[in-house]
């Protein structure tokens, strides 16, 4: 064993003296070369030890050269899979890891080992490790790294945020990919660089396309934001799904994010977002394929009054069932939503029927009782739902507590407290 090391280092000591000839003299092919075989003697050797001291020593030479640095990297990374044990693995790519560490030539490769070092965190349990050790590079000012390569890397990012529910900085993270750039144009041949612009690199093998990335990112945004219970956001997301070329053409794919884009949009408060994606969505022919999602979305679009306990006893084998299919449950308050968002569409449907209605009569036509279709009204005028002037007419009367007076409007209020009739309603 000693006169294998003898001979190892023999053999390094003179690739060394021809290794520091070459970079005296400029010659970058012939310094790349004495490098290379350093690092090639070691391996062969599977001395890891040396392999590792060589490559510092090496990178700390004065005045290397960039594009030997840049060859040193490249071939060890390759050696990296073939180390004997998970530690020695580690020792590799954190010794490139701090070679390649402030220099801008191997930024690319940089990046690259601190992804595998995270995943190798990640395995052993450490997800909080992982996701520091990765939020340290900023891909997207890479100007020779791939497209593909840059979102996925950022998509990393984004995931292990969300294992480690940190969703602040989950949002600021995806915030860094804009979905225009999941638009494949086809049409567009790829210029070919002008001299002095940056060569793109290929990316590896193992990088998504473009539209699976589109899937991953919205998937994980699916996630942030199921998180906030913002329904409407989760619908779109999985209308971006849905859009996506090799969904569409799948029936088996596209079906169960066709049941997902219905539910939420039904979840997702009343507004002008939320009205337009459900009239667009029952333009759809592939909504005819699953005909009880249809007649669903067409009662929430006619003006009438729904009656909770029968469209619950007729959907409700559906909405359980919903946690097997694609994307998984809706949400521990999804159920709870769902009877809420039908109450404020009825509440709608009265105020467009009905000019003057007393809360008694309002809350029969709602099967609530008086003091729940009191909070749900009260509800609705304060996010604006309702119309204020609407709400006044059907409600004033009904209304008991000053409390909710006061909320509907003060300056009705103000006009209205000093007559004699009123004091007789309270």
């Amino acid at each position: 064993m000693e006169g294998k090391n003898a001979n190892l280092e023999a053999a390094i000591d003179q690739l060394l003296n021809v290794e520091k000839q070459m970079r005296f003299a400029g010659d970058v092919v012939g310094t790349k070369k004495a490098v290379s075989d350093i690092l090639q003697l070691c391996f062969e050797a599977k001395d890891w030890k040396s392999l590792n001291e060589q490559i510092v020593n090496l990178s700390k030479k004065r005045g290397q050269l960039k594009q030997a640095v840049t060859a040193m990297v490249q071939q060890a990374m390759q050696y990296i899979d073939e180390a004997p044990d998970l530690e020695t693995r580690i020792e590799l790519i954190k010794t490139l890891n701090s070679v390649s560490a402030g220099k801008i030539y191997v930024e690319i490769e940089r990046a690259r080992l601190i992804r595998r070092l995270a995943k190798i965190k990640e395995e052993q349990g450490l997800i909080a490790e992982a996701a520091d050790l990765m939020q340290e590079v900023a891909v997207e000012t890479f100007g020779a790294m791939a497209k593909t390569e840059k979102i996925a890397f950022i998509l990393e990012q984004v995931r292990l945020c969300l294992d480690r529910q940190d969703y602040v900085r989950a949002q600021i993270l995806s915030r860094k990919i804009s979905p225009r750039v999941f638009e494949v144009d086809t049409s567009k041949e790829k210029k070919k660089p002008k001299e002095g612009d940056n060569v793109v690199e290929e990316p590896p093998a193992d990088i998504p396309s473009l539209l699976e990335l589109k899937r991953i990112y919205y998937e994980l945004m699916i996630r942030y934001y199921f998180h906030n219970n913002d329904y409407l956001e989760i619908c779109r997301c999985y209308k971006a799904i849905y859009e996506i070329p090799s969904i569409r053409e799948d029936p088996s794919q596209w079906i169960p994010v066709l049941r997902k884009i219905c539910w939420y949009l039904i979840l997702a408060p009343h507004d002008p977002m939320q009205s337009s994606l459900l009239n667009s969505t029952l333009e759809d022919k592939n909504l005819s394929e699953i005909p009880k999602f249809k007649l669903l979305l067409k009662q929430l679009v006619t003006m009438e009054v729904i009656q909770w306990t029968s469209l619950w006893n007729l959907y409700k084998d559906e909405f359980e069932n919903e946690k097997n299919m694609l994307g998984g449950s809706l949400g521990d308050k999804a159920a709870e939503d769902l009877r809420m968002r039908i109450i404020e569409h009825n509440i709608l449907v009265v105020s467009k029927y009905y000019s003057r209605i007393t809360l008694k009569r309002l809350a029969e036509l709602l099967c609530l009782t008086i003091q729940e279709a009191e909070k749900h009204l009260s509800e609705m005028v304060v996010s604006k739902a309702l119309v204020q002037r609407i709400a006044m007419k059907f409600s004033i009367r009904g209304l008991r507590t000053w409390k909710n007076f006061l909320i509907l409007s003060r300056r009705v209020a103000t006009k209205y407290t000093k007559k004699p009739w009123f004091t007789k309603l309270l």
